[in-house]
């Protein structure tokens, strides 16, 4: 495997979906979702798939599937499924792989373990995806610093949604880590726009 890049980002539904889908046109990467927890017809990996256009990125399936959209620990407990972070092993693959979390960083996965535990056990690289409301300077430093207490490196940030230079600004120079990318809303999110956003990667 080549580099292990996990997308996290600083709560629920902001938009850590589509930027891996992005990530993975860029990188031509393979994909992973370690823990879907309902929306099982038309899941995270399906939508990631549906938006990309390269024929060389596998979609590698989920380690739990779990049928009610919960937080992981809760959504396991309805299904009687206990998720055991010592179980999910990186799928086998000679590319580059971008794994997408589910909800932050603190989202327990079981009584013992949060997400930030299963990028440590998968020796991962953050890609934080923050997203401008009331608020969320407070909830992109507080994953920053969580993160860096554990010493889990962190590639840089990507926001999404509308623009705020105010609020993108502080939150750069109190991390000191790079915009990775800027991704504005979309009327609708197609294969071409993940291709356009793909094409601005790294520049």
């Amino acid at each position: 495997m080549k580099d292990v890049y996990f997308i996290t980002g600083i709560g629920t539904d902001v938009g850590k979906t589509v930027v891996s889908a992005i990530l993975v046109e860029a990188m031509q990467a393979d994909y992973w979702k370690p823990v879907q927890a309902g929306d099982l017809r038309n899941s995270d990996t399906m939508k990631v798939e549906n938006m990309v256009s390269n024929a060389v990125s596998t979609f590698h399936e989920e380690g739990y599937k779990l049928t009610k959209p919960m937080s992981p620990h809760a959504a396991a407990e309805r299904d009687n499924v206990e998720i055991r972070i010592e179980a999910l092993k990186l799928p086998e693959t000679e590319n580059t792989l971008v794994i997408e979390g589910a909800g932050g960083l603190m989202v327990p996965l079981n009584n013992n373990h949060l997400i930030i535990d299963l990028i440590d056990h998968f020796d991962a690289k953050v890609i934080l995806v923050s997203q401008n409301y009331l608020g969320s300077i407070n909830h992109t430093l507080l994953s920053y610093e969580v993160l860096t207490n554990k010493e889990i490196p962190i590639e840089g940030i990507v926001f999404n949604g509308p623009s705020n230079p105010e609020t993108e600004k502080y939150i750069l120079e109190y991390t000191g880590l790079p915009c990775l990318l800027r991704v504005n809303k979309e009327e609708k999110i197609t294969k071409e726009v993940i291709k356009k956003y793909a094409d601005l990667w790294g520049k």
